[in-house]
């Protein structure tokens, strides 16, 4: 049977601040990208997310960025090899005491925002990242966009590689994400974000911004936690994956 992970972003809020429903979208997804304080989420978010995860038995995961609480880490910036691989390894050292408190431990590593579009190309950026990851778990899977830099510099440094598309965003016919400041970036329509997520795991396909039908294998598929109605989309996603035969289930 087919089989796909579904991830969301969470813990993206900051003292009493909260941008997702992280208690419901737990209660969907099978894999959390937990925000790690540096474009979102705080310390005391970061354990609650832990908790509510490991007692669904959903999978965390740690969503590392530049620094950039401003422009929740969707800014462009030019942080030095060196410093990004520390902070990286950081934010990810950071999580996981609240993930083993919590009885679990952090399963795989994810880019946000400018910081994973930046690695798609950036062999040098890349590079950091991965050492980063290294520094902190030589184990820890990484999660990407196929085709990137970062995977590939991921599966030489002997880290799990995972691919991952995603249903609400477009792509362009390169098979990369059309940049959020222009039009037709983010698929609003509930139809088309069930037909597109079950062609994706069923058919490793994806229709781009042109309309050119383009080859997307990936083994996990993610749900934007931060829009109107996400909980709700999510579960409708689920089920439809569910009814065309394929199994949710995380890939870490």
């Amino acid at each position: 049977m087919t089989s796909i992970d579904l991830n969301a972003d969470l813990g993206e809020g900051f003292g009493h601040w909260r941008l997702t429903d992280d208690e419901r979208l737990l209660s969907v997804v099978t894999s959390a990208n937990v925000a790690c304080g540096f474009h979102a989420g705080d310390a005391p978010t970061m354990r609650r997310v832990c908790e509510l995860a490991a007692e669904r038995g959903v999978r965390i995961g740690a969503q590392v960025s530049y620094r950039d609480l401003a422009g929740f880490g969707r800014r462009a910036m030019d942080v030095p090899p060196a410093e990004l691989t520390a902070e990286v390894a950081y934010q990810i050292g950071a999580l996981e005491v609240f993930a083993r408190a919590a009885g679990t431990r952090v399963a795989y590593v994810k880019p946000h925002g400018a910081l994973y579009n930046r690695v798609v190309r950036d062999e040098e950026q890349a590079r950091a990242v991965v050492d980063g990851v290294v520094l902190a778990d030589s184990t820890l899977p990484v999660l990407g966009l196929p085709g990137s830099r970062l995977l590939e510099l991921a599966a030489k440094a002997g880290l799990p590689a995972v691919e991952e598309a995603f249903a609400d965003r477009a792509y362009t016919d390169e098979g990369t994400l059309v940049a959020r400041n222009q039009e037709g970036a983010l698929v609003t329509d509930p139809g088309a974000v069930l037909r597109r997520s079950v062609d994706l795991a069923r058919g490793g396909e994806v229709v781009t911004l042109s309309g050119r039908r383009i080859g997307m294998k990936a083994r996990s598929l993610c749900l934007h936690g931060d829009t109107p109605g996400a909980v709700d989309l999510a579960r409708q996603v689920r089920d439809a994956l569910e009814a065309s035969g394929v199994r949710v289930e995380a890939f870490a």
